[in-house]
Formats: structure tokens, C-alpha cells, sequence
């Protein structure tokens, strides 16, 4: 597929135009970011395990009834992808306490939620993507009512089917990050991607932290971590 000069070049990610207006490709970087870009780093073949992990879950949930943009890997570096107007919302599931969530509210790490927390940040990274509400989002034009209301049941939905599907490999999803866009018919649709870099991995067994948590907080390990998620995500049970 011909690629066209870049549209967009993010943190872990480029998005290309290509001879198609419907259509994209996404390149997968190398590079890791943590601290809203304050700690950076990279490790060879990140790109690739995360391009494979979401090129084999996205195809998953488009079959639980979830519609994401996704439509083929193209290499193991790259995804062919509908074109989407990304909803500057993004949502965090959350199903324990962890990350910002323990520190801000002074909650330890791995206590259980009595039900399901769905937070919401605008998007920016020169802002340090901030907490916000709904109120907020509307109120700026960000997204409609309807909008976030359709984006937290596909948020839940997600969560719903990934969280057993973890459970069978031994793996607790703690938390993760979710990115939406529209279509030009308006429908929501799931974008960007699942991966250690946008969830919380613990092993079920050892409590291990199988996510970008190893490159945050200097455990070391990374590409293994991330290569083993891989060989979870994929394994069939």
C-alpha cells in the first residue's frame, strides 16, 4: 500500500494517508514514553510486539460486536486502518486501584473496586492529558452526550470481553486506556491500540508486571515483559 507524506507522528505511533481518503496506515515506533513524555526511551522490537498484540486482539473484539477502526497487519511494524476523526476523550477502565488512581485518592495498589471506574482525559499532551468529566467535555466540544455515552459502553464492553480472555492466560487486567474516533457517518468507532503501553498487566501467579509499569518504574526487563504478553495474548486456551 503507498504511503503519502505522514498526518500525524505521536509518542509510540505514525499515521500515514495513503491513495485511499478511507484508509491509513499506522506505523509502530520503537520509542517509549512515560510522565507525559518526561522519561523516554526505546527497546527493538517494541513496535512489533505491539502492533501484534493489537492485530490479534482488535480482530477478536470486532467479532464480540465491538466496531474498531482496524482492518489488516500490513507488516510487523505496520496496520492498515479505517480513517477516523480521533474523540479528543481518552477513557481509562479501571478495575483495581493502581498508578495515579493509588496516588491521588491514597488507595494501595491491587486493592479491589466494587465495581468498574471509567475516568476520562483530554487529550493533550502538552497539558499532561488532565483529568476531566463529561460536563467538561461537552461543555468544551469536545464530544456530544450521546458521543460519551456510546464510548463508555463500548469502554465497558471491551472491558468485559478482555478481562476474562486475561483471566484464561494468568493474566489480571488491573487498568487500561482507551482512544475512540468517528467515521465520516458518525459512528464511534475503538482506535489506536491494546498493548502493554496503554494497560496494567500483573501475572496472576507472581504478581509480575507484564506493562510499560517496568519502563516507569526503572524494573527493567521491558522487551521480555512485553514479548511474553505477546506469547499470552496469543496462545490459545
Amino acid at each position: 500500500m503507498n504511503q503519502a507524506a505522514p498526518l500525524y507522528e505521536g509518542k509510540a505511533k505514525k499515521v500515514f494517508a495513503t491513495e485511499n481518503p478511507a484508509e491509513y496506515v499506522v506505523q509502530y515506533k520503537d520509542d517509549a514514553t512515560a510522565f507525559n513524555a518526561q522519561k523516554r526511551g526505546q527497546w527493538a522490537g517494541k513496535g512489533a510486539t505491539n502492533n501484534a498484540i493489537t492485530a490479534h486482539l482488535y480482530p477478536l473484539l470486532e467479532g464480540a460486536g465491538i466496531p474498531t477502526h482496524f482492518i489488516e497487519r500490513l507488516s510487523e511494524t505496520e496496520q492498515r486502518v479505517k480513517a477516523v476523526k480521533i474523540v479528543p476523550v481518552e477513557v481509562i477502565v479501571r478495575n483495581l486501584a493502581a498508578g495515579s488512581f493509588s496516588k491521588r485518592l491514597g488507595v494501595d495498589e491491587g486493592a479491589a473496586l466494587e465495581r468498574p471506574v471509567v475516568e476520562y482525559c483530554y487529550k493533550s499532551d502538552a497539558l499532561g492529558d488532565p483529568l476531566i468529566n463529561t460536563d467538561t467535555a461537552v461543555a468544551l466540544g469536545w464530544a456530544s452526550e450521546a458521543d460519551l455515552a456510546r464510548i463508555r459502553e463500548l469502554a465497558l464492553q471491551v472491558r468485559d470481553f478482555l478481562v476474562p480472555y486475561f483471566q484464561q492466560r494468568g493474566v489480571t487486567l488491573v487498568d487500561f486506556k482507551l482512544e475512540f474516533g468517528k467515521l465520516p457517518d458518525g459512528e464511534i468507532v475503538l482506535a489506536d491500540e491494546i498493548s502493554p503501553d496503554t494497560c496494567r498487566f500483573w501475572d496472576m501467579a507472581t504478581g509480575e508486571r507484564l506493562d510499560k509499569d517496568r519502563f516507569r518504574r526503572d524494573l527493567g526487563g521491558e522487551a521480555e515483559a512485553y514479548a511474553e504478553m505477546l506469547k499470552r495474548v496469543t496462545q490459545e486456551v
